[in-house]
């Protein structure tokens, strides 16, 4: 079940399914207020990476993903699994699922906050619903994902594995150790998505590490690949749906490597490593919300 079916504070502003991609950035530009707002409060936590991934998040839990927040358990039966391998862009994942429906909205304003359940990376020790693994330690989510989705397979189980990776995460070995064992296991049920914004928090991929090509990578691998524009919401949908295709067809996991602008939405936060991790003053938020627009109420 899509989730536009599901909730009438989503019903509201989806009187036309024809106008999928306005719907989208509607919610897009909430999650985003969401997500300056949350890391403002808890005077921590990572924007750019969250900003820049909004629009795919959104598009996946809103159109993409078949799962329903009302029957969600952390094993994934009958339902598609996403798994957040780059565990620091909690902000937008958690103002993905609250706005999704699997927790209250106004939980929001608790992120990293003394007992909060909204910590600052994903953990699942207060039961989160929404939250299949903790992540956070870079590398591990691509394995646990290949993990579910060799499970869901001997399973006989038809619905999909998704797991989001950064661009800087790729420097970890093993996120190539998991990207073997997917291709050994013929995973075609399971899609990789890579935040492409070139940033990470020490600055330019190119400049720390060399990151290279990443589609002649993932190939390299035995991966099917799809190159797309992260902020462009008809490109992010016809993604999606062309590596299910590819899946289906070469029985091979699939990697979507999302071109994407670290803190896209927020002009002084756009397209570079500065704010990775650093959270805006209350000035700054002012600033950066005048840009975004409110579409569904803030928290």
């Amino acid at each position: 079940m899509r989730i536009f079916e599901k909730f009438p504070v989503i019903i509201k502003i989806i009187q036309n399914k024809s106008m999928a991609k306005e719907n989208l950035q509607k919610i897009a530009s909430q999650v985003r207020r969401d997500i300056i707002r949350m890391v403002t409060s808890a005077k921590s936590g990572h924007p750019g990476g969250s900003l820049s991934t909004t629009d795919i998040l959104t598009a996946l839990y809103f159109e993409v993903m078949d799962h329903n927040p009302a029957t969600w358990t952390r094993d994934g039966k009958g339902q598609d699994m996403f798994i957040l391998s780059a565990g620091h862009l909690a902000p937008v994942y958690y103002s993905v699922l609250a706005r999704a429906g699997y927790f209250p909205v106004s939980e929001l304003g608790t992120l990293r906050k003394m007992g909060s359940r909204l910590q600052g990376h994903p953990s699942v020790r207060r039961s989160l619903p929404g939250v299949t693994q903790a992540s956070g330690s870079l590398g591990q989510g691509l394995s646990v994902a290949a993990g579910l989705a060799l499970a869901k397979k001997m399973d006989g189980d038809k619905h999909l594995v998704y797991v989001l990776c950064g661009d800087g995460e790729c420097e970890e070995g093993q996120i190539w150790e998991g990207a073997e064992f997917a291709t050994h296991h013929s995973l075609g049920n399971l899609i990789g998505i890579t935040d492409w914004n070139g940033q990470q928090i020490d600055g330019s991929i190119e400049s720390v590490c060399g990151g290279g090509d990443l589609q002649l990578k993932w190939q390299a691998f035995g991966w099917n690949t799809v190159t797309a524009d992260g902020h462009d919401m008809e490109a992010i949908l016809a993604a999606f749906a062309k590596a299910r295709e590819m899946g289906r067809k070469t029985n091979r996991p699939t990697m979507i490597l999302f071109k994407t602008d670290m803190g896209h939405g927020v002009d002084f936060m756009a397209g570079t490593h500065k704010w990775h991790g650093k959270a805006p003053n209350e000035e700054q938020c002012q600033q950066a919300l005048a840009q975004l627009e409110e579409t569904l109420g803030d928290y």
